[in-house]
């Protein structure tokens, strides 16, 4: 759920109380240094950092980014550096102790499981975060937002400390020369590393068709899926066949978008239905169409134990209660290309601030190759002569947000801007959101367990 929204403090919450907790692992590298920068309130980041089982990474991080008061007001965060197909040891290091840390806070103090999610499109960072997860013991790994047919063998060479290499995709190559990036536990360590546990795998698809393309043609063992209707938050898979808008510029879905369950279960494995999923009702209708059970993201997002800053979750809750809200499936916003869910309400803070254009965490890039052959990252959101000056085309650049720095400002650790005001927060949720008076019954304020309460009810 959106990046640290479902932090390890949600995830742990709903891990003690018998269900599968999720931490969000997109940009949490970035999330655990602001946390440090931030004085590290709680002292949480540091208590899981005293378990890391290589002490000098933590210990290096400590040096570089804790500061025991927090930040002056209006400093800037010292950034980490962008990351690429190829990275040095530090930086993959602190991509690697920061999934650690998320996980092994998430499952402190109980035995239930807990699982990691993960963007396939944020393809860089993502096998350093997949061994940090697996370092602290994660039980299960979710992907969405592109297909992940390699994760499986990551798994399977991670849990045997083995070295594994996985394709990166880039633009604008003329040959058909396949590109990739890799990791090596090993280099990380002085002496002989433990085996880890092999995480189960869920991919978040759209699709009965993928479903069974993954099971025949992934490269390693699938768990299960979790499938993904339209109206669920955050990135959305396109619909099938040519685009169409309705009159609010949103894309249009018809029966083709509709997934055959009855074909998900003849792959004979288990699965969970998320997008609309948030009600008594909707569990029943799982269970009766042979799922495990549901996926539910509204409203745990807005929950008090999620990462969401409180006065903006006040704010929604009272706007959903007053029925003066909109959830709006944004074609544009994001520069992956997926559709991207936005709330719109009167109080939204970012509503009048305007956004600058800018490209300076850089997870949502693409590689491409240049002339000389080498491979460039470039970013609908960034500066479009930039973006133009990389092979871009500009009309690629229409509407799009920069959702890193958006997203990160939504859970309280905005950018502060020398050269203007902070970096404005934006709200993703369900199109569910509209509908959950029915639970929140005029509250503003509710618990990870009220929500389990009333989905089992």
């Amino acid at each position: 759920m959106g990046v640290g929204v479902s932090n390890w403090s949600l995830a742990r919450a709903v891990s003690s109380l018998g269900q599968l907790g999720v931490v969000s692992g997109t940009v949490i590298d970035t999330v655990f240094v602001r946390r440090l920068q931030d004085g590290d309130p709680g002292g949480h980041m540091r208590r899981a950092m005293a378990h890391f089982p290589i002490p000098e990474v933590a210990e290096n991080a400590l040096k570089q980014f804790f500061r025991p008061e927090g930040r002056p007001p209006g400093t800037p965060y010292k950034q980490l550096p962008m990351y690429q197909h190829i990275v040095d040891r530090g930086r993959e290091q602190l991509a690697i102790l920061a999934a650690f840390v998320e996980v092994h806070l998430a499952k402190e103090g109980h035995d239930g499981p807990v699982g990691v999610n993960l963007l396939t499109k944020v393809q860089l960072p993502n096998l350093a975060l997949l061994y940090g997860a697996m370092l602290a013991g994660v039980d299960f790994v979710l992907m969405g937002a592109g297909i992940p047919r390699e994760i499986p063998k990551v798994l399977d060479a991670f849990a045997e400390q083995r070295m594994v290499a996985i394709r990166l995709e880039v633009e604008d190559r003329q040959a058909d020369t396949p590109e990739y990036f890799s990791l090596d536990p090993r280099v990380h360590w002085q002496g002989e590393p433990p085996p880890l546990k092999r995480p189960r795998f869920l991919p978040i698809i759209s699709s009965h068709s993928l479903a069974t393309v993954l099971v025949r043609k992934a490269e390693g063992r699938v768990d299960g899926f979790v499938i993904e209707g339209p109206t669920a938050g955050g990135h959305n898979a396109p619909p099938r066949g040519e685009l169409k808008l309705n009159d609010r510029n949103e894309p249009v879905y018809g029966p083709r978008d509709e997934v055959d369950l009855g074909k998900i279960a003849e792959l004979g494995l288990p699965f969970w239905i998320a997008g609309g999923t948030g009600s008594p009702e909707r569990l029943r209708e799982a269970r009766a169409a042979g799922a495990q059970g549901i996926q539910v993201g509204t409203l745990f997002a807005f929950c008090e134990e999620s990462g969401i800053t409180a006065p903006l979750k006040k704010s929604v809750l009272e706007a959903v209660n007053k029925g003066d809200l909109d959830v709006v499936t944004d074609a544009l916003a994001s520069p992956t290309g997926f559709p991207f869910k936005v709330v719109q309400w009167p109080e939204d803070p970012a509503k009048d601030a305007g956004r600058k254009r800018v490209c300076d965490l850089g997870y949502l890039r693409v590689a491409y190759a240049m002339p000389n052959g080498r491979i460039g990252y470039r970013c609908s959101s960034e500066p479009e002569k930039e973006y133009v000056a990389k092979g871009g085309k500009l009309d690629e650049t229409d509407g799009r947000k920069c959702l890193c720095n958006a997203l990160l400002a939504t859970i309280g650790l905005p950018q502060a801007r020398k050269d203007g005001p902070d970096e404005p927060p934006l709200i993703t949720s369900g199109d569910d959101l509209v509908k959950i008076g029915r639970f929140l019954q005029g509250r503003t304020a509710y618990r990870a367990q009220d929500v389990i309460e009333y989905l089992r009810g």
